[in-house]
């Protein structure tokens, strides 16, 4: 038995596509069928992953999204419903990083973090929750699809890793936050899950791992390797079908067994 996961008809909000994961969870939904809508601050960067899409006969579209800024967070995600339609899928994908120890942290450094992390995530998942809630509640008996926001969060989020404290905190709060979505808005057919990927080779770090703390870091994992963009997409489809209508507030570890 063979089975494929179409999202034919779907429309896609990802955040943070401009680069790494965002970009690869863009591509994918895109070749399931979905129509991508590319959100970012540099919107420059998003033009040449929308020419690629298109190229490969896909449907993308760009709308600028600062996460920081909950007036920007509105404007795009009513730009992109006005452009394309609402929006059935949300991955939830914008994050930002620092490395130091604790005692070293500035309020700088963790107004950073936490700003995107948690507090950019939970706006853009509250906005766009707010509009399927409403297509939900107005919908005919029997029409209603239901919607599908996958929250990234981290590994980091279940296990603490020195240097990177605060990050951790904040994918621990994405996790909760996932879990609380799921919880009040399932009932309407929104099903709300969370990928924890593990470490991922992007071109963001990809220089990182000949290095020496790169290779101390690597021996460290289990099977003494880093993952790609593309081991993701597996778990990013099955959270988007509609036939995950039974999964709802999962954490899935996807981290080729660091957090075991």
């Amino acid at each position: 038995m063979s089975v494929s996961i179409d999202l034919s008809g779907r429309v896609a909000l990802v955040t943070g596509a401009s680069s790494g994961l965002g970009a690869q969870f863009a591509r994918t939904l895109s070749k399931a069928g979905a129509c991508v809508v590319l959100a970012g601050r540099r919107v420059e960067r998003l033009k040449p992953l929308r020419a690629e899409i298109e190229g490969n006969g896909g449907d993308a579209h760009v709308v600028a999204l600062d996460v920081t800024d909950v007036d920007s967070i509105r404007a795009a995600v009513a730009h992109a419903e006005t452009e394309v339609g609402t929006l059935d899928i949300l991955i939830n994908n914008s994050g930002v990083s620092t490395t130091q120890k604790l005692t070293d942290v500035t309020e700088a450094d963790y107004d950073f973090v936490m700003d995107t992390n948690t507090r950019g995530a939970f706006f853009v998942a509250q906005e766009v929750g707010k509009r399927m809630l409403a297509r939900a509640r107005g919908a005919a008996p029997g029409t209603f699809i239901g919607g599908r926001i996958v929250n990234i969060a981290s590994m980091a989020g279940l296990r603490v890793l020195s240097q990177i404290g605060v990050y951790a905190m904040s994918k621990a709060a994405v996790v909760h936050m996932t879990r609380a979505m799921a919880l009040e808005w399932g009932r309407y057919g929104i099903n709300v899950n969370a990928i924890c990927p593990g470490y991922i080779d992007t071109e963001i770090n990809h220089h990182y791992w000949d290095t020496e703390g790169g290779k101390k870091l690597i021996d460290m994992l289990p099977r003494k390797r880093v993952g790609a963009p593309q081991d993701l997409d597996t778990a990013l489809l099955m959270l988007c079908a509609n036939e995950s209508r039974f999964i709802n507030g999962a954490v899935i570890q996807a981290d080729d067994g660091f957090g075991v």
